[in-house]
């Protein structure tokens, strides 16, 4: 088998582990936040970053934390923190801080015992390979983290469909591409 074939197989069985309701109330938690902020580090922020250019694509009032431009966290906003270990000690701090600001958190992760998703209002288990591999992970023939990364992807652009679902949004989204390029 093609190796690019076998890690689709792989993010396959990923994907159909994945908690449908926990999917929902995740995307009811999207629709109700007055803004959605997104953090992670590494590999994980860089999802996250894909993830908040399909939000603001769409038209959601969207923010990375740690750019310039990132404003304040209020107390009808929802924090995504996108870690494959839950542990994550950067995002852990601003985990916190939020919750202090008394913004919903979302913890995307494979680490259902995580520090993070302690402290978390919601959890959003992806049970894909990481570097820690945890019991509970898929087996993989991929590097590091880089199965929990593509299914988080995956499943967070599922989410943006989802989110624009019956609404027509994709002239919108043409139409909010960037046009610095």
């Amino acid at each position: 088998m093609d190796i690019h074939l076998q890690i689709i197989e792989e993010l396959k069985l990923v994907a159909k582990k994945v908690s449908k309701e926990e999917v929902a109330i995740f995307i009811q938690m999207l629709q109700k936040a007055k803004s959605i902020f997104i953090c992670g580090e590494g590999r994980s922020l860089l999802i996250g970053k894909a993830f908040a250019m399909r939000l603001m694509q769409a038209e959601f009032p969207v923010y990375v934390t740690g750019e310039t431009v990132t404003p304040r966290i209020h107390n009808n906003d929802v924090l995504v923190v996108i870690s494959g270990s839950g542990n994550t000690p950067t995002v852990e701090v601003i985990a916190k801080q939020a919750m202090q600001a008394g913004a919903k958190i979302v913890c995307i992760t494979a680490n259902r015992k995580s520090r993070i998703q302690r402290i978390a209002n919601h959890l959003l288990l992806i049970p894909a390979a990481t570097k820690n591999h945890l019991i509970n992970e898929c087996e993989t023939i991929q590097p590091l983290s880089s199965q929990f990364d593509q299914s988080a992807l995956l499943l967070l652009d599922a989410i943006v469909i989802k989110l624009i679902e019956g609404r027509n949004k994709e002239e919108n989204m043409k139409n909010n591409h960037t046009n610095l390029q």
